[in-house]
């Protein structure tokens, strides 16, 4: 189709037209880009949709209001493409990337990747972004003529490396199989902007809406949060706009704020550093240590305060490690039970390669409900 979607990107980043293409070979879509093509896939997989029932901080069931690891991605996917747009970077490989960027997690979130990852020490382990990779290029089953959603190898890329390059690739050989990206990977350079934005979008995301959802589950208030230089001076600069002293607007606004400054300094930080280190074309990107999209001195210090605020007074709460405990449990015993009936929940033709890698798949792809149903069923 046409790339007039693409005609104002800067000449840094990726674009449809130029994509190295698919494992299994397709002819073009006529209406949408190829990136375009692959945000669309995902947002239709079975994976994405579970999201909705999966734990981000609290266990879905404990309240409507609170996050899910659906409601968070979306969020990462809008700050993702908003920095995109600004800096001339590709939107929809950064909102494909960003709306991926999660479908492997387990049930009851990094808990149960843990608790996963301990049963599958002596099976090769458990990691939730290569198995992100698994669901996307071999455990979705949508077409006739190949496994996996065959997305494009820029957005496959931009999922392995959007923490950075790696450095395991015996691990992504053994889970993936390196054969499978067609030798047109470079899995030790830098990620693609693209990917890089994607990552630091997740950041933003979580740190602010973890504190939202912290304050309406009275782990904090708003008094522990204005301990924080940052989130102090937003609040003076609206506390005598809000009428009634409407706490919940309030805190809105701070956290609307918040976002938005964090995604100026980004922008702002990552434009000087473009300019500092000449960056021309893709190849520049790729050939840089260090990430090119990342926020200033300033702001990363401000990161680190909310991180630690967050570890403190939420994620170490003793009601959240009690329910993260919960999970672990529940995740463990799964793994055991179903190892010793595999055969009543997997097909032969799941099994009979490894057995355990099933089971993993099986159960990283429950929703938090499902797995506490099922472990007390059997």
């Amino acid at each position: 189709m046409s790339n007039d979607f693409e005609k104002n990107l800067a000449p840094y980043a990726l674009f449809s037209a130029k994509t190295l293409g698919r494992e299994h070979i397709e002819s073009s879509a006529k209406l949408r880009t190829e990136f375009q093509r692959d945000r669309e896939r995902i947002i239709h997989s079975t994976a994405f949709r579970r999201l909705e029932y999966k734990t981000q901080v609290f266990v879905n069931h404990e309240g409507d209001m609170y996050r899910t690891r659906l409601t968070h991605t979306i969020e990462v996917a809008q700050i993702a493409r908003a920095a995109a747009r600004a800096l001339r970077i590709n939107e929809d490989l950064t909102e494909a990337i960003s709306l991926a960027h999660d479908l492997g997690h387990t049930p009851f979130g990094h808990a149960g990747e843990d608790a996963l990852n301990e049963c599958m020490v002596n099976f090769g382990g458990f990691d939730h972004n290569l198995q992100t990779l698994r669901i996307i290029m071999f455990l979705e089953h949508k077409y006739l003529k190949f496994k996996g959603l065959n997305l494009t190898l820029e957005t496959l890329d931009g999922l392995l490396k959007h923490n950075g390059p790696i450095e395991d690739l015996s691990t992504v050989n053994r889970l993936i199989g390196l054969k499978s990206f067609k030798n047109k990977i470079n899995f030790t350079n830098s990620g693609s902007l693209e990917a890089q934005i994607s990552a630091i979008s997740d950041d933003i995301a979580y740190n602010n809406h973890d504190i939202q959802d912290g304050i309406r589950a009275k782990m904090f208030n708003l008094n522990d949060l204005i301990e924080i230089n940052f989130f102090k001076d937003i609040y003076k600069s609206h506390k005598n706009n809000i009428k009634n002293n409407n706490k919940d607007i309030l805190i809105y606004q701070i956290i609307r704020d918040s976002i938005d400054l964090m995604v100026r300094d980004l922008i702002k930080n990552t434009k000087n550093n473009l300019k500092t280190n000449k960056i021309k074309s893709l190849n520049d990107v790729y050939k840089l240590d260090n990430p090119i999209v990342c926020f200033s001195s300033k702001f990363l210090k401000i990161e680190k305060e909310v991180r630690f605020f967050l570890r403190s007074k939420m994620y170490n709460n003793k009601k959240v490690l009690l329910k993260n405990n919960h999970g672990k449990k529940i995740v463990t015993k799964l793994f055991y039970k179903i190892k010793k009936k595999p055969k009543k929940f997997l097909n032969a033709n799941q099994l009979k390669n490894d057995p355990n890698r099933a089971i993993a798949d099986f159960i990283s792809g429950m929703t938090d409900r499902y797995a506490i149903n099922l472990n007390k069923s059997i």
